[in-house]
């Protein structure tokens, strides 16, 4: 994401109604390949090659053993807050990953000054996404369950929890995913989801950058819609600098 500059300080009103409906349809266009290309490449995601018999009992594969102390270790670092979770965790649990990586919008909260009270906001990025197993909850979900203590699934946290870690360990054993996909034009990192403590998560971005409004223009589009969500917006002038084969079609969905 990029910090609010120049850009984002002239942007007008009836200007972000117009880059809104461009963003919705490039990020729309950019999470579809991406879905494509991991549906594609899910072989290479599969828990098994990481835990092997602890996934399927037929599976032997070398490093399971260890793989699987790993995790343990990991989520026994990670179980306190802001999961309040017990360290222990039953083999069961690793039967329940899914084979299929899930993509989940990248957020963070930010707070938006301007007159009067400053207000916090659910962000989201149009061209980041976490990569990870589906779980019973996904991304948004388990923020707001954690933000309602009385009101949540320890078992869909506690599952969302390790297949992050089970994730993120697949591709540490095998650095050639992330080579592959760097080579498809993502850019795979891990980073901290702010409100989920020290979990790593594994995310993949697309080829395009985003930033965020002005303050006043954030506050002024969350009143007018009436909900305390905003996206970014996608910078339209980088796409004329791409230098890759999507160009053509972005500047397509553009016309």
């Amino acid at each position: 994401m990029e910090e609010s500059g120049s850009k984002a300080e002239n942007l007008t009103f009836e200007q972000l109604a117009e880059l809104r409906q461009q963003t919705e349809a490039i990020a729309g266009f950019l999470r579809n390949r991406l879905q494509t290309n991991l549906e594609t490449l899910r072989p290479l995601f599969a828990p098994r090659r990481l835990l092997g018999k602890y996934i399927d009992r037929k599976e032997d594969v070398a490093g399971s053993e260890k793989a699987v102390a790993r995790v343990r270790e990991k989520f026994a670092e990670l179980c306190g807050e802001p999961f309040f979770l017990t360290p222990e965790l039953d083999d069961d649990l690793f039967t329940l990953i899914d084979n299929r990586p899930e993509l989940y919008p990248w957020e963070y909260t930010y707070e938006a000054k301007g007159e009067g009270e400053p207000r916090r906001l659910t962000i989201t990025s149009p061209v980041r996404w976490v990569l990870t197993y589906g779980s019973g909850y996904t991304l948004s979900q388990i923020r707001q369950a954690l933000a309602d203590k009385h009101d949540h699934r320890r078992d869909h946290i506690r599952q969302f929890v390790v297949n992050a870690l089970v994730m993120h360990l697949l591709l540490a054993k095998y650095p050639g995913i992330g080579q592959l996909l760097s080579d498809l034009q993502y850019q795979v990192q891990t980073d901290k989801c702010p409100g989920l403590g020290m979990v790593p998560f594994v995310t993949v971005g697309a080829c395009l950058p985003s930033f965020r409004p002005a303050d006043d223009l954030i506050l002024k589009a969350t009143r007018f819609s009436g909900v305390s969500d905003f996206v970014e917006l996608i910078d339209i002038e980088a796409v004329h600098t791409l230098q890759n084969l999507l160009k053509p079609r972005i500047e397509e969905l553009l016309r």
